[in-house]
């Protein structure tokens, strides 16, 4: 009995004990669970909007309150405010100094982590908005407008395109660098390591040997002119990183009767979309040019249909043309982004506020307010990892 009585003892102990164990791993696996910080930043994905303003600020704002939690200080005079993320979320870099020059930004302190200053001996250098980073985050790209200053005149050297290694940190210098078309703006990086040039004409670059293909010719397309009008490509803002894509907008006519007669005639929205994992490639012109925009952005749940802003918020059916739904804005907005779960809007540029709306209905639901003003300064979508 006593013998009974004590391995009666010892199987509650060691019941005990386990559940004093197992309930210690629970809370080890709760607190394994718990939402990553860096700096103070929800990490594991979490999604912030970027811009920047005047005098020269960048912002960070989280997407869950939609509140502006990090602010700074870019050097150099305010650029055309553009920004290309890393594939992590965590470096911003901006383009400062009147175009010219590059700073990466760790977005959860503002340390700088690197830099590129363009410009050299009597050369300047300007990039118009055309910044990219790989999809593997190792490189930085620019297309270079260089002209050299001399003594009575200035000349305009050929454009390229170079190559950064984001390792290289502070006045890092170009690795690579290739002869490019005129007039290059918005570029993006795919991810089979191609660049894409957004100009005249879409192509893709290779930042390792400089050859490079046609995407989808614009300017120089083989339509017939008697029945269309050379595409006019708005290649400012680029877009797309909630749905991974490339989008290039462009207004175009169609000549329903003789050309010139505008009474039979279609003013339409097209677009080039590009797919930067698969490469895969759409044009469609579809919408009627009832609305300027200066970028189209993607509704993640239905690639047909997609959002745009200028003096009205407005969204489409690419693929039918209709319009659903109109909204009123409070001034003009240059620029427009979404989180990645297609519920909010984010429409900025211009001016010193964010408009934040709902993207079934396009009902306003709140505005940031920021330092200065955007002016043509970039709206990004980060995921900070």
């Amino acid at each position: 009995m006593k013998l009974t009585k004590m391995f009666k003892q010892a199987a509650i102990v060691t019941a005990i004990g386990a559940s004093v164990l197992l309930t210690g791993c629970n809370n080890a696996n709760t607190v394994a669970e718990a939402p990553a910080t860096i700096n103070g930043m929800k990490a594991g994905g979490h999604e912030y909007i970027l811009t920047v303003t005047r005098p020269n600020e960048l912002h960070i704002v989280d997407t869950e309150t939609n509140k502006l939690i990090r602010t700074c200080d870019v050097p150099g005079v305010f650029g055309n405010g553009g920004i290309a993320m890393s594939p992590d979320g965590r470096i911003a870099y901006v383009m400062t100094n009147k175009w010219e020059d590059v700073y990466g930004f760790d977005i959860t302190n503002c340390d700088i982590k690197f830099s590129v200053k363009q410009s050299y001996d009597n050369v300047q250098v300007k990039s118009i908005t055309s910044m990219a980073v790989s999809a593997d985050g190792k490189e930085l790209y620019t297309v270079q407008n260089p002209v050299r200053k001399l003594p009575d005149r200035f000349e305009t050297m050929e454009p390229r395109l170079a190559v950064f290694n984001t390792n290289d940190g502070l006045n890092a210098k170009p690795v690579r660098t290739f002869p490019v078309d005129r007039r290059i703006t918005k570029i993006g990086a795919m991810h089979n390591g191609e660049v894409i040039l957004g100009g005249g004409d879409l192509k893709a670059i290779d930042p390792q040997n400089g050859k490079t293909r046609m995407i989808k010719a614009l300017q120089n397309w083989d339509r017939a002119p008697d029945k269309w009008v050379p595409p006019d490509a708005f290649a400012m803002h680029s877009l797309g990183e909630h749905v991974g894509e490339f989008i290039m907008p462009y207004f175009t006519i169609r000549w329903n009767g003789a050309p010139g007669d505008e009474s039979k005639a279609d003013f339409l929205w097209g677009h080039v979309r590009i797919d930067m994992k698969t490469g895969e490639v759409e044009s469609i012109e579809k919408v009627p040019f009832e609305f300027i925009v200066f970028n189209w952005i993607t509704d993640p749940h239905d690639k047909d249909v997609m959002y745009g802003s200028f003096n009205q918020l407005s969204k489409h059916n690419v693929k039918t043309g209709e319009t659903i739904n109109v909204q009123a804005m409070d001034h003009t907005y240059y620029n427009i982004n979404m989180a990645n779960d297609g519920k909010t809007l984010y429409i900025g540029g211009t001016s010193s506020d964010i408009s934040v709306h709902r993207s079934d209905t396009l009902e306003k639901i709140g505005s940031i307010q920021l330092t200065g003003d955007m002016s043509t300064s970039d709206l990004r979508l980060a995921r900070l990892k």
